[in-house]
């Protein structure tokens, strides 16, 4: 990241925010995410964000266009052209409240399946990209990789090598048609009008075509690793399906389509915590344990390759 990325950013959130010229009394204004993939700030009611330096422009363009057409699905942009500042685009949204974290039993999981199962059965423009889900767990073990040796690797690496190509990043996904998110979870959640309004997805950065149990891999992998209550992980899903999600079948056992990318998402997340954790030379914590277990138990159990090839 340059140095004057983040105050360039600020400066053009409130510039977008106060169109007129005058000064600002607004309280609500700060940085809201810093990383090397993506800086986000808000001011008022505005929030820009500065993608990543390798994004392709026209495939951005292509989201937004996409997020403006799914209005009621899609948190819309503010405008359909990304602005540029230091070789990064730059995207700007109306604010939205997001998930409460430390209220767990309200997260919205109904609202996030049924969101889901309406993005799935969009039409996907023609040109647009693969959904980056399993490109982005192929970093994630890149990342591993990098931090060096540690002794949670090992079983890491073996369910990784079990999963099939596809959910690699080493084939093309059995599905190449259906709209998806990419990257679900509860934090790609807002409501707007914040604190009103209803919940609506956001972060187009991975939105693609490709296999949908991507979208629903998440949730699908924490209760399979005990860090998602049954009932919650059942709300989700009979929503999902009560809405015609395609994804998975409409009744019957759900796990021969999300078993493969459930999976994924357990390593990927486990990938990440042990680089996460080597950073900051610090020792693992329970949760980021449980699901490094999860990959050792996969170990022994071969997985349901029933849906796409293994190979």
């Amino acid at each position: 990241m340059t140095a004057d990325l983040l105050p360039g950013l600020t400066a053009r959130v409130r510039a977008v925010a106060h169109p007129e010229a005058g000064p600002c009394g607004c309280d609500a204004a700060g940085t809201l995410a810093d990383r090397a993939d993506g800086t986000v700030v808000r001011h008022a009611d505005t929030v820009a964000k500065a993608h990543a330096p390798d994004t392709d422009p026209a495939e951005l363009a292509l989201r937004l266009e996409i997020a403006a057409q799914l209005a009621g699905i899609l948190l819309s942009p503010l405008s359909p052209t990304p602005a540029d500042l230091h070789g990064r685009p730059v995207t700007f949204w109306p604010y939205g409240s997001p998930v409460n974290p430390d209220c767990p039993r309200a997260a919205p999981w109904e609202a996030a399946a049924t969101l889901l199962a309406r993005l799935h059965k969009a039409p996907a423009p023609k040109g647009l990209p693969p959904m980056r889900g399993p490109a982005k767990a192929a970093r994630a073990l890149a990342r591993l990789h990098a931090a060096g040796p540690h002794p949670a690797a090992a079983p890491i690496l073996r369910a990784w090598a079990g999963l099939p190509a596809w959910a690699r990043a080493e084939a093309p996904m059995p599905s190449s048609k259906t709209l998806c998110h990419g990257d679900l979870h509860l934090g790609q959640l807002v409501r707007h009008p914040a604190t009103t309004g209803p919940w609506l997805l956001i972060d187009v950065d991975d939105l693609g075509v490709g296999e949908p149990a991507w979208d629903l891999a998440r949730p699908a992998a924490w209760y399979a690793c005990g860090l998602l209550p049954p009932d919650e992980w059942t709300r989700f899903l009979t929503a999902y399906r009560a809405e015609g999600g395609p994804a998975v079948p409409a009744d019957g056992d759900p796990w021969p389509v999300l078993d493969a990318a459930a999976r994924a998402l357990t390593v990927q997340t486990a990938a990440l915590a042990v680089a996460k954790a080597v950073a900051a030379d610090r020792p693992l914590d329970e949760v980021e344990q449980a699901v490094i277990d999860a990959c050792d138990r996969m170990g022994g159990v071969p997985p349901e390759f029933t849906h796409g090839s293994a190979t």
